[in-house]
């Protein structure tokens, strides 16, 4: 027990360090697309492109509709073909879903796009989609 308190203590101070994004990826979005962003091929999508989404027109819009009401349908990301469900995260705060979002497109994409607001998220709330309607609004990209 001895030896075991001081790794705990460790991994606590190293979750106090963890930005509020970084806390919400690792409880909501890491078990599908991992730790690093890199997804599971042909599986989960790696979310590393998605600073060409989000700087696409209606990019914004359509990555915080993904986390407020999931994806459903065939999809290719960088040249790999999905076809699967990632459930809807409605019950986050609209706060959450921009820190979850900020912290994905600075921390996978290196995105240096102006950081996604609540404001943003509570106008896409105000109208609810299917996950198969959110993929129809995916902005094309390469």
């Amino acid at each position: 027990m001895k030896r075991l308190l001081p790794a705990l203590l460790f991994l606590g101070l190293l979750a106090l360090g963890q930005s509020p994004g970084a806390k919400l990826y690792s409880a909501n979005c890491q078990s599908c697309h991992l730790a690093n962003g890199q997804g599971v091929p042909r599986a989960f999508p790696p979310l590393t492109h998605l600073d060409q989404v989000v700087q696409a027109k209606g990019g914004r819009e359509y990555l915080i509709r993904t986390v407020l009401y999931g994806l459903q349908g065939p999809l290719t990301v960088q040249g790999t073909a999905y076809n699967g469900v990632m459930p809807p995260f409605r019950q986050l705060k609209d706060q959450e879903v921009a820190d979850l979002l900020n912290h994905v497109l600075a921390t996978f994409a290196k995105s240096k796009a102006k950081p996604i607001s609540a404001e943003e998220v509570k106008a896409q709330r105000a109208r609810a989609l299917s996950p198969q309607e959110v993929l129809k609004s995916r902005p094309p990209v390469k």
